[in-house]
């Protein structure tokens, strides 16, 4: 049978399965094992096995449940709420400043979780009812909060780019440090585009009366909760990029570092540690079963030769390679709205890669820019999860249409961004470059 034929019955055969509500793990698994029946006899099931006894017994993928576990360590310890009060008394004198101290924060959460919802739910039930209270623009003051959590994937530590340096085979140490960059222009943007459009319209974001204000002993006594998450951050960052500890095992600092601040925040208790545990386990569980059935997915197409075949047939093709790669991202971009990060990445990854490296680019470039690319679909309608994170907080007369226009002025300053680090690569890159 002609490969390209088994290639299209291989895609519509999984996106049946897709059809029919399976979660794409399952179908992933089943494509993988129907396929590698017909094509390769029930020997081949021994392919599955063993793909997956290797991803759950992998070094790089012990980071996930540790990094998740800090994630929500942190959600339940209070950090927000302190960061939150330093954020209000210092930005509240600013036009718009309530929801540019919430974009900070945002960043913030990010840099200590890793994870898109963390900051998107945490900030929707602080920082939301504030602004509402102070009479913001109720488009302005949604918008900005699932945009500002969609940063978690983008600067470390990021789940997800553990999930992407594994199965493109790059070092999760500089796709990390490589993070930094885009995600801190990405939240001055946002922040610039906030604070313009409050300087065009002051009644949209209006500055706090100056009742409400806080003395200088105010502002210097709530930055003491601003201490301890910089020093964590600091210390999961600074480790991996001194070369101090690999990735999982500025995880395990980064786990014992948010223990140690939900205890002197006195939330250190048995209800908070177990719902932690709890939800560790269950998000650890649902990424570590699409990585086995993407692996498995991705070994029946290399086994078959199908992944040689697309790669040859991409290269092949009579474009320049730049506009292939192209291609490959806004593939990526209209799949982010309608399907999970961590589903695009374990079905695109192990397809792209090989093609990339054929065409003689930098794999840590493109997994980069890949991500870039992916935390806009966190927030790109019809089907951006934040959205519907923020969706279940805002009050009833805050209508999903009005949420979906709120982010799309965010979801065109990540693409901005995307077409930035495209034409100057050194954006993404100098820092890697940079590390011990």
């Amino acid at each position: 049978m002609d490969i390209g034929l088994v290639t299209l019955v291989i895609f519509l055969f999984f996106l049946f399965l897709m059809a029919l509500g399976l979660p794409i793990a399952f179908c992933l698994f089943g494509t993988a094992m129907v396929f590698a029946l017909i094509l390769m006899g029930p020997n081949s099931l021994y392919l599955v096995f063993a793909t997956t006894f290797g991803t759950m017994t992998n070094e790089i993928f012990i980071a996930i449940p540790l990094f998740v576990f800090m994630a929500f360590l942190i959600q339940f310890s209070g950090v927000a709420s302190a960061l939150y009060d330093a954020m209000y008394k210092w930005f509240g004198p600013l036009r718009g400043g309530l929801a540019m101290g919430t974009v900070a924060i945002c960043t913030l959460i990010a840099a200590m979780t890793g994870l898109g919802a963390t900051g998107t739910v945490t900030m929707g039930v602080i920082a939301l009812p504030e602004m509402l209270k102070r009479r913001y623009d109720k488009g302005l003051a949604v918008g900005c909060i699932p945009a500002g959590g969609a940063l978690g994937p983008l600067i470390p530590p990021s789940v997800p780019m553990i999930v992407t340096a594994a199965l493109a085979q790059v070092s999760v140490g500089k796709m990390f440090i490589g993070g930094i960059v885009p995600g801190l222009i990405i939240a001055l943007l946002y922040c610039v585009y906030i604070g313009v459009r409050a300087f065009m319209n002051p009644s949209l974001a209006p500055a706090l009366p100056k009742t409400e204000l806080a003395t200088w002993r105010e502002k210097l006594n709530a930055l003491r909760g601003v201490g301890l998450p910089i020093l964590l951050i600091i210390l999961v960052i600074g480790s991996i990029y001194s070369g101090a500890a690999t990735p999982t095992e500025a995880a395990g600092v980064g786990a014992m570092g948010a223990i140690i601040c939900a205890k002197i925040y006195r939330k250190l208790n048995w209800p908070s540690l177990k719902e932690a545990m709890l939800m560790t386990m269950k998000v650890n569980a649902m990424i570590l079963w699409l990585l086995a059935g993407g692996l498995c997915l991705g070994s029946l197409l290399g086994a078959a030769g199908i992944s040689h075949w697309i790669s040859k047939t991409l290269t092949g093709l009579p474009l320049a390679p730049i506009l292939i790669i192209l291609i490959m991202q806004l593939v990526v971009f209209v799949l982010g709205m309608f399907m999970d990060g961590a589903s695009i990445t374990v079905i695109t990854i192990p397809l792209f890669m090989p093609v990339v490296q054929s065409l003689g680019f930098d794999p840590l470039w493109f997994c980069l820019l890949f991500t870039i690319n992916g935390i806009s679909g966190y927030i790109s309608p019809p089907f951006g999860m934040n959205l519907f994170y923020m969706k279940g907080i805002v009050p009833k007369d805050i209508s999903m249409e009005l949420i979906y226009r709120s982010v799309i002025p965010y979801v065109l300053i990540i693409v901005f961004v995307m077409v930035l680090c495209f034409v100057f690569p050194k954006l993404l890159l100098w820092l890697p470059d940079m590390m011990m």
